[in-house]
């Protein structure tokens, strides 16, 4: 009959799509913003600049198998960009610097914004995984796609 028709509303992602518990995205990025695990938010997630622990010394999360790889490098170099350019085209606009004070200003600002920013970012991309099931965080072993 046509007034009986049972349209389910579709959800994407979350418990609905895959059956696992939803994972709060912004509850695992902030940690990670911070150097911590994405699960529990209190280990430490590098033991070196940019190099990841295996494990959570809190919580037992394996960490060991993120694939970060260059997301974290483009993301730093799309937000420093922003910045650095729009600074200085406020800059030029409304001063009159010479070319030796520009260098002076913005390479050193550029090389600190984008060290700064690196494990923030990387431990946000890792907190980002985490949250969404991927490489390994969802208990299944990341398997590569063959292009033949």
């Amino acid at each position: 009959m046509p007034g009986d028709s049972h349209v389910e509303e579709q959800v994407f992602g979350g418990e609905h799509h895959s059956g696992r518990v939803a994972r709060p995205l912004w509850t695992a990025i902030k940690p990670g913003l911070l150097g911590r695990c994405p699960r529990c938010g209190e280990g430490k997630l590098f033991y070196a600049f940019t190099k990841t622990v295996d494990t959570c010394s809190v919580c037992g999360e394996e960490i060991n198998h993120h694939r970060a790889d260059d997301l974290p490098a483009y993301l730093v170099i799309v937000i420093v960009g922003h910045i650095v350019v729009g600074s200085f085209m406020a800059v030029e606009a409304t001063t009159t610097l010479s070319n030796l004070q520009h260098a002076l200003i913005w390479v050193p600002l550029t090389i600190i914004l984008a060290l700064a920013l690196l494990q923030p970012v990387k431990g946000a991309v890792i907190g980002l995984q985490w949250a969404l099931y991927m490489h390994g965080f969802g208990g299944e072993k990341d398997e590569f796609e063959s292009h033949s």
